[in-house]
């Protein structure tokens, strides 16, 4: 790596991120069916229809992936916990998920490895989408319900918690383009799913206060949207697709509104008074979390709204096709400070790439990955010099793992899985980035 740590604050924190569905093995400890089974399981959704029911096995593994964690010099692990297990039917707590989480926790805490806890990474119980998951205003209780009983169980421990991972793959991704459960293509659902993400996510917050929890926050996704070309009409898609993707939720927690242009296309599907819903929304954080890959090429099409789409840029690009863009992290560390946030403290919560990764005499030489990562750490480097309240980096991810509907095929992890033998081996860039955070 082309950095140490030294060259950060002292209290600055590195850290690794996982999600619940993603490496734990969902056939195990009693949880339940969740929107993501269903997905996978219809043809055409998943390649090779593949699934989470084993995935990494982490539920029984957990205790040699956070050796490996601690062994590589990391201060705190971004984990998330699966509303399904601690919770099978969305409502009814379930003792074996929750003795799960709880022995998870202290085996962090063992470790040396603050915890750092996400509510919700994409898995709705299968009970829950059945009346209407996202869609419906009852979301907010459920999530609300959901929240008490795993942070009642784990959250004196806790060293952050926010509530809902990529509040924009959840709403967006899932409701409007239909690429994630529940594999939606309805602008009616898309809009009241975005909106009750946000109450959800208030809720959330609230909850947790009333518990007695501190340092709560958001995590966001963004995605630098270029224009096409000079054209007026590309920089409005590229505006447009900056709104919806970007704003819309950044606007609604610290501004108390939505924008203008979103507005044009969602605000007639909207839920009944809506705009009664913000004092929730807008409830106080201590962080802000972003995460950040890449970016993408906005042109205007004669469709329907939002009249765009994306087009191929001509940047170097990871195995997923994203183009390696770090100026984006950039941009959006400045912008989120100056327009958002003031002197709130701002995390990297996700920041990696899909490598078409090969193991060779027991061996994983991922160059790529390191070329990827020193980019993006000298935007972060370059974001705090000139005034961005950066206070940590979490990679994405720790294990290669599910990665939802492009299964078992595209490896994002630092350590390498043998999905056949589930045989652990740490990569060229697990070792480079040990060298690197050596104190």
């Amino acid at each position: 790596m082309n950095f140490k740590r030294s060259d950060f604050p002292e209290d600055f924190v590195f850290g690794a991120a996982t999600s619940a569905y993603q490496i734990e093995g969902h056939a195990v400890g009693g949880a339940g069916s969740t929107h993501w089974d269903t997905f996978a399981t219809t043809p055409g959704n998943v390649v090779r229809s593949e699934h989470g029911q084993l995935a990494c096995d982490h539920y029984n593994r957990y205790e040699e992936d956070l050796d490996l964690m601690a062994a590589a010099g990391f201060d705190a692990y971004r984990f998330s916990t699966l509303w399904a297990r601690v919770m099978p039917d969305g409502v009814t707590p379930n003792v074996k998920g929750l003795d799960f989480y709880d022995r998870l926790t202290d085996v962090m805490l063992e470790r040396g490895l603050a915890p750092y806890a996400t509510l919700y990474h994409w898995e709705l119980p299968s009970e829950l989408a059945d009346k209407g998951g996202w869609r419906s205003a009852d979301m907010p209780k459920w999530f609300g319900d959901y929240t008490a009983c795993i942070m009642g169980r784990i959250g004196d421990r806790m060293t952050a918690v926010a509530p809902i991972n990529e509040p924009w793959c959840v709403g967006w991704l899932s409701h409007s383009v239909g690429a994630h459960a529940p594999g939606l293509r309805d602008i009616r659902a898309t809009a009241r799913a975005m909106h009750h993400i946000l109450v959800a996510h208030g809720t959330a917050i609230n909850t947790m206060r009333e518990l007695g929890m501190s340092n709560l926050g958001g995590v966001f996704n963004f995605e630098w949207a270029n224009p096409a070309d000079e054209s007026a009409q590309s920089r409005t898609a590229a505006d447009l697709y900056d709104g919806y993707y970007n704003r819309f939720f950044m606007d609604g927690v610290f501004k108390g509104t939505y924008p203008t242009n979103v507005m044009e296309g969602l605000g007639p599907h909207m839920p009944d008074r809506w705009q009664d819903d913000f004092t929730t929304i807008q409830a106080p954080l201590d962080w802000v979390g972003l995460n950040y890959y890449t970016r993408s090429n906005i042109a205007p099409t004669d469709g329907p709204w939002p009249s765009h789409k994306t087009v191929e840029g001509p940047l170097p690009k990871t195995q997923m096709g994203w183009e390696i863009y770090p100026e984006g992290l950039y941009n959006f560390l400045i912008r989120t400070a100056r327009e958002y946030t003031g002197n709130l403290p701002l995390f990297v919560t996700e920041n990696g790439m899909s490598n078409a990764d090969v193991i060779k005499n027991g061996i994983v030489n991922d160059p790529e990955r390191i070329a990827y990562v020193n980019v993006h750490i000298a935007a972060v480097l370059r974001a705090i010099d000139d005034g961005a309240p950066v206070h940590g980096f979490f990679l994405w991810s720790l294990l290669d793992n599910y990665e939802w509907a492009l299964g078992y095929g595209k490896r994002f992890g630092l350590i390498h899985i043998d999905f056949d033998t589930l045989k652990r081996t740490p990569k060229a860039s697990y070792h480079a980035l040990k060298s690197a955070l050596e104190r």
